[in-house]
């Protein structure tokens, strides 16, 4: 803040954030965008370095999920909700194991929580699982920014406030086009989940799955094996499992050609599969597809699609970075089931001739709506069919 004064009068000149000296700031910290655009804001969480891929997600609520989501990895989440951390976090509303983003950008963080139930406050979390964010920048003109320029990669640090220094660290950052990721959050062992008892046995190939999708086919009385993602099709037979399901991840699908020749040979077996966004891309390039990366991506809690086959449409949890061209090879392999309402993106496909479909959403909803989960219940009524 300046202060300016006359015998006349006296007026106050504010500063936008993003253009105050460091030395005006408390524990401040840099954010610097591939392009190179530069916000100063405050430290959040652990005192440190962090790079990745800016993206932002419209939900007003669930980030803690969010955080957990193994979709999120390697990349930067930029919070368009004005508030974050003010309900604090529960051990147990988690995705996976550990905070997945590469690092957080927010306007308001709080530093305590009023949710009595909460275990702890959201900058201890951040600090235990060692993510780095920056807060108090002005999130609307970040995100007008990346919407008009598009995703780029950015460099968020607490420790090093040279420019210079950090901008050489950022150009030496892998774009996310072409970065295969799913084999960093996959299990590395196979594991079950459910009840052993129940009805239907499903094999998952693991290229980053929520645990709330694990827990939506649990309540439909499947029983899981979980297996790494570069698990053989051959080997997750051995287990004689009913049907396959081909989880979301992070990462973009091309290279991804393990997973791609696990699908093929699946379908070329004709067995019973389902797929959920990255599901939904590494299907689509098995039948011969191809994937282009976005210019945003879809990241929130508020997406609508509808679906072609009912008619109806649906409120959609979405993030994804990379979609499906409608327009290339391979379209002639399946039938389009659902579209973004917004952009007209493919959002669901069938295999033609194939007891397989896959959506580009979230119906597990976690965080979101739940007009979605019906797509769990089409896939269990599959499995029960001889």
């Amino acid at each position: 803040m300046i202060i300016c004064s006359n015998p006349f009068s006296l007026f106050f000149v504010f500063l936008p954030k993003h253009i105050l000296p460091l030395t005006a700031i408390t524990n401040p910290a840099l954010l610097i965008l591939e392009d190179g655009t530069k916000y100063i804001g405050k430290a959040i969480g652990k005192i440190g370095t962090t790079t990745g891929e800016i993206c932002f997600n419209t939900g007003m609520t669930g980030y803690q999920e969010v955080f957990t989501d193994p979709s999120y990895f390697g990349q930067m989440l930029l919070a368009t909700n004005d508030h974050i951390g003010n309900y604090g976090v529960k051990n147990e509303e988690v995705e996976s194991d550990s905070i997945k983003i590469s690092g957080l950008i927010c306007k308001n963080f709080a530093n305590y929580h009023s949710r009595a139930e909460a275990d702890k406050s959201l900058n201890d979390y951040f600090i235990e699982g060692n993510l780095v964010g920056i807060s108090d920048v002005d999130t609307r003109q970040i995100v007008r920014h990346v919407r008009s320029k598009g995703a780029m990669n950015c460099i968020i640090s607490s420790e090093i406030l040279d420019e210079e220094e950090l901008k050489t660290l950022l150009k030496k950052v892998p774009s996310m086009e072409g970065l295969e990721l799913a084999s960093k959050v996959s299990t590395n062992t196979p594991y079950f989940y459910g009840n052993p008892e129940a009805t239907h046995k499903l094999a998952v190939l693991d290229l980053g799955v929520k645990t709330n999708i694990l827990r939506c086919f649990a309540e439909r009385n499947c029983y899981m094996q979980v297996f790494p993602g570069k698990t053989s099709f051959e080997t997750m037979m051995k287990w004689n499992p009913d049907g396959f399901f081909i989880s979301n991840g992070p990462g973009d699908p091309a290279p991804m050609d393990y997973a791609i020749k696990t699908v093929k040979e699946i379908l070329a077996a004709d067995k019973k599969v389902f797929g959920i966004c990255l599901g939904l891309q590494i299907m689509a390039e098995a039948v011969g597809m191809k994937t282009f990366k976005m210019h945003n991506g879809h990241r929130g809690l508020n997406h609508p699609v509808k679906n072609l086959v009912t008619g109806r449409s649906e409120i959609t949890s979405q993030n994804h970075g990379f979609a499906v061209n409608p327009n290339g090879p391979g379209i002639e392999n399946v039938e389009i089931t659902h579209i973004n309402l917004n952009d007209n993106t493919i959002e669901g496909i069938r295999v033609k001739g194939k007891q397989a479909f896959a959506v580009q959403y979230h119906p597990e909803s976690s965080p979101g709506p739940h007009d979605s989960r019906y797509l769990f219940d089409d896939f269990v009524k599959v499995l029960s069919e001889k």
